[in-house]
């Protein structure tokens, strides 16, 4: 009785996965040729995705750091200052 119980509920568990299964193309097998409406669709697809680049506004260089950096800060320079005097060598 308990070896039917467990083929039964095996069976049961194997349909579904069995019905998910599909076509699964094979080494040099072709692509089926696409219908007239598939053509369509692709270019009218295309279509609309380069007219949604064309909508994205163009922004300008972005300063992730803008925020945290404070706006009265000197900047600063590409080469050391020279804090010391040419005579003065021992400060």
């Amino acid at each position: 009785m308990r070896v039917m119980f467990v083929a039964s509920i095996i069976a049961m568990l194997a349909g579904p996965a069995l019905a998910q299964d599909g076509h699964v193309p094979r080494y040099g097998e072709k692509d089926p040729d696409k219908t007239a409406a598939q053509i369509q669709a692709d270019k009218a697809a295309e279509r609309a995705y380069k007219n949604s680049l064309g909508n994205i506004p163009d922004k300008g260089p972005s300063d992730p750091w803008g925020t945290v950096r404070s706006t009265d800060a000197p900047k600063a320079s590409a080469s050391p200052s020279k804090t010391k005097k040419a005579g003065n060598a021992n400060n």
